[in-house]
């Protein structure tokens, strides 16, 4: 037989073999489990939309205060009449 062939028949000789018992309750409690992650993922995406939302609200804030996008006035003035 070749080397796939032996696997196969390892793998059914597994699978034919008696079988763990099952707790009674894991329904429950990977329904419990898989309700907290849900609940953990939900809230993590609500606060990192807080957080964005507050960046823009303080760059908003600073760009009306610090008009950015003007030129700064010159330092010096400039000569006239040479």
């Amino acid at each position: 037989m070749s080397r796939g062939g032996d696997r196969e028949d390892e793998v059914r000789r597994m699978l034919d073999g008696p079988h763990p018992q099952v707790p009674a309750d894991l329904a429950q409690r990977v329904a419990e489990r898989g309700g907290r992650m849900l609940r953990r993922r939900l809230f993590a995406r609500r606060l990192m939309l807080l957080v964005a939302c507050a960046a823009v609200v303080a760059f908003t804030v600073w760009a009306i205060q610090a008009h950015p996008w003007q030129v700064p006035p010159a330092e010096t003035t400039p000569l006239e009449g040479w």
